[in-house]
């Protein structure tokens, strides 16, 4: 069973086929002339099937499918999809998500989007006054926001002309327009205020615009040390081979530490999670990094399947330490006993899943911020029409991305659900943000001294004051599974 399942790695999100026409009962159930009572069916067929708190909501119980009149009047009680999919989530969901067109969804979770490069957070000017500023982060390479000299440590406290204020600062920062003039602002400490520098940029977004995870990966030579850095915004399958070659020119380089930064990750690939922790350590091949707990349903199919004469469709519901990717390509792997972890409260998800699922093996010296908390993990789930083929049903294009899973390292901990606590807490200034990557950035320099006792560190000076809600950030954060199919009447008394 291992060889088959070292590789299907913990999950937030999977990529699983949902069930065909053909497992279903729809023969027999008439789902009439209205649209949305076939997306409704779709929903709950799916949610009583893999969502983790099944049990625990009513609505999902398997005998509401008992009489099918009455399913059918259950349907069409709500209009609309998205309002009947949260009328089935648990009080404690805050994560769970449909999309009305699945491309939007598989883009979101590539990490494609329609983007001008600019990333950054929106925090207020000074304690419980309503006049905000947006703090510049990073910057996209060959973005638009690049190429117009935006850069990290940029004050924002205008759009359009417009000052940013907790009534507008969505619309005008994340809002659906794809071109906005952005004003510019300087921090006067004397007087503690900000103040328009005079200068605005006009920025566009690019449609479709492709983020290279790998944003920034160096060798530092620090106290007689080669310290390897690396920057890592997002666990993107897709450049898995971009990061096998950053580990391979840090091992040539001979590195015997290493930083990872991980401060604005919010998740991905479970499987290049693996991946990562794997050529971090290399001492630990078919260890366990994590285990899956899903809904008593699902596990009871696990055990099915796992105990009958077809070893071919036995499913490990741990994640393993790995040498060689599922491609056959050997990973590098630095052997190392101590990793120093940047991190801030958008670190989520499968980020957290690295540290949690190091922390048992290696010691792991966060710095930072607390964690952004999600130890739970979701999958995409389609309508087919034909499983086999992945046939998408035409009468509709919504895809959903519903909480199935917790994760637990090795040693049964999963108990993050409010973040992961540093080990030496600081938070970013936004006065005084740094140049990643120099060895005097603040949470790069603390970490240096981390690793020196007998060196001294002091506290940078700026302004650390309450950062506003990010609207898109809680469907940005995830991790990503491969799941093999499953049918459905496995698991449902139709």
């Amino acid at each position: 069973m291992r060889n088959l399942t070292k590789y299907c790695s913990l999950v937030i999100i999977i990529l699983l086929t949902s069930c065909s026409k053909n497992d279903r009962d729809d023969n027999e159930l008439n789902l009439g002339s209205n649209p949305d009572v076939e997306v409704h069916d779709f929903i709950w067929t799916n949610l009583n099937q893999f969502y983790f708190w099944q049990e625990e909501v009513e609505n999902l119980a398997d005998s509401k499918k008992n009489n099918a009149t009455e399913y059918l009047g259950y349907l069409e009680e709500i209009e609309d999809p998205s309002g009947f999919f949260d009328s089935l989530k648990h009080p404690e969901d805050r994560f769970s998500w449909i999309d009305e067109d699945y491309v939007n969804l598989e883009n979101r979770l590539a990490g494609i989007s329609s983007s001008n490069g600019m990333k950054f957070y929106v925090t207020r000017q000074c304690s419980g006054c309503n006049e905000l500023v947006a703090v510049v982060t990073y910057v996209l390479p060959e973005s638009d926001a690049a190429q117009k000299g935006i850069e990290r440590g940029n004050l924002i406290t205008a759009v359009n002309g417009e000052d940013l204020s907790p009534a507008n600062y969505v619309n005008l920062l994340y809002g659906d327009s794809t071109s906005y003039t952005i004003n510019l602002a300087e921090y006067n400490a004397a007087s503690d205020s900000y103040n328009s520098s005079g200068e605005s940029v006009t920025l566009d977004k690019v449609e479709n615009f492709q983020e290279n995870p790998v944003h920034k990966n160096i060798i530092l030579e620090e106290g007689g040390r080669k310290v390897a850095y690396l920057m890592y915004n997002k666990f993107l399958s897709g450049f898995n081979q971009e990061l096998i070659d950053t580990f391979s020119e840090f091992a040539a380089g001979k590195v015997t530490e290493l930083v990872l930064d991980l401060r604005y990750n919010g998740g991905g690939s479970i499987q290049t999670c693996i991946y990562l922790a794997s050529m971090i350590t290399g001492q630990f091949t078919d260890e366990i990094f994590s285990k899956q707990v899903w809904n008593s349903k699902l596990l009871a199919y696990f055990e099915e399947i796992n105990n009958n004469s077809n070893d071919n469709d036995d499913y490990e519901l741990n994640n393993y330490f790995v040498s060689t990717t599922k491609d056959g390509v050997t990973l590098p792997s630095l052997n190392l006993n101590n990793i120093y972890v940047l991190t801030s409260s958008r670190s989520a998800s499968a980020s957290e899943l690295l540290i949690n699922g190091l922390a048992p093996h290696i010691n792991v010296v966060q710095i930072g911020d607390i964690t952004y908390g999600k130890n739970v993990g979701s999958i995409s789930l389609y309508d087919y029409v034909d499983q086999n083929n992945r046939v998408k049903n035409p009468n509709h294009t919504y895809a959903m991305q519903p909480i199935v899973l917790k994760s637990a390292n090795s040693a049964d901990f999963s108990d993050y659900g409010n973040g992961l606590t540093p080990d030496v807490i600081l938070k970013e200034r936004s006065t005084n943000m740094g140049t990643l990557g120099s060895s005097d950035e603040p949470l790069l320099a603390l970490a240096l001294s981390q690793m020196n006792a007998s060196s001294k560190y002091s506290i940078p000076e700026g302004k650390v004051l309450e950062q506003m809600a990010d609207p898109n950030f809680e469907s940005h954060s995830s991790m990503i599974i491969e799941f093999p199919q499953i049918k459905s009447n496995l698991l449902i008394n139709n």
